[in-house]
């Protein structure tokens, strides 16, 4: 009886996958655990199948070299802005202002207030950033931002890091002129929302530097901003769509990966084109 060739002359072989992590490395390796596909940079064997580095527990590639220039000295930029924040709030003390309330001539001339931009005043949208209403605005912030701040830092760099934070803080003070620009507003949570954009972007990339928890922390931190009187909406919606954005610029809209490699030219000029469009918006708003 003569062989059957059951081959179909006509079909066409499936494209490889990517890597995950690295999108121009085609690859057959997934991780066991989570079914992502890997390459052999970023496997780790285990007793049973392979690994991805959120799962191996140990970081790899690129995180790898991040974690051991950063031994001993983890994130320096939170801890600067931490500083920063704190040393300004000592300072307003110091010119008047007192534990529960903001006061002093930073205050004065640095909290976002519309007409003051309009008058010329545009530094107030990042200087806002670093002033507090009192100690308890300050220390959730700055606990918060520990939190949440150091972990991207140490996955991101420092560089990018310290850039999103900023832009974040510029598109947080154009939501808050957005929704209410008659009303003084000050505060890092504008900035501190950009890092939550940020880090809801990396885990629909498959990367969950908080390990899988970003978006239930958005979703509380959102309720409290919309239930509890006194906070800035504008600034905490602002602040979170330029991290998503900005991140997402980093990544070169799903070309690359916002946290491996390097951004390139496009990415960064990406980033600082949302911090540049959210000063326009300003512009545009008073």
């Amino acid at each position: 009886m003569a062989a059957e060739d059951w081959s179909d002359p006509g079909a066409t072989l499936a494209p490889m996958e990517t890597c995950y992590r690295h999108p121009d490395r085609e690859t057959g390796l997934s991780c066991s655990e989570c079914g992502r596909p890997i390459c052999t940079e970023c496997m780790t064997m285990a007793p049973v199948g392979l690994r991805c580095p959120e799962h191996s527990g140990r970081p790899q590639g690129v995180q790898k070299v991040r974690r051991a220039a950063t031994t001993g000295t983890g994130a320096l930029v939170t801890k600067a802005l931490i500083a920063v924040n704190a040393g300004v709030f000592v300072l307003s003390l110091a010119e008047g202002a007192t534990i529960g309330q903001a006061g002093g001539e930073l205050f004065v001339d640095g909290a976002l207030y519309g007409p003051a931009v309009a008058a010329g005043d545009w530094w107030r949208l990042i200087t806002s950033t670093f002033l507090h209403s009192g100690i308890f605005h300050l220390g959730m912030n700055m606990v918060i931002l520990w939190l949440v701040g150091s972990r991207l830092e140490e996955s991101m760099g420092r560089s990018r890091y310290l850039l999103l934070y900023l832009v974040g803080g510029l598109a947080g003070s154009t939501g808050a002129l957005l929704l209410d620009p008659n009303a003084v507003t000050v505060g890092a949570s504008g900035s501190i929302f950009g890092l939550l954009g940020a880090l809801l972007v990396l885990e629909r990339q498959g990367t969950y530097v908080l390990g899988g928890s970003v978006l239930g922390l958005v979703v509380l931190n959102l309720a409290i901003t919309f239930f509890v009187p006194g906070i800035s909406v504008g600034g905490h919606l602002g602040g979170l769509a330029g991290g998503a954005l900005g991140t997402l610029a980093l990544s070169r809209f799903g070309r690359g990966h916002a946290l491996y490699g390097s951004a390139g030219v496009v990415g960064t000029a990406g980033l600082l084109a949302v911090g540049v469009l959210s000063v326009a918006i300003a512009y545009l708003q008073v």
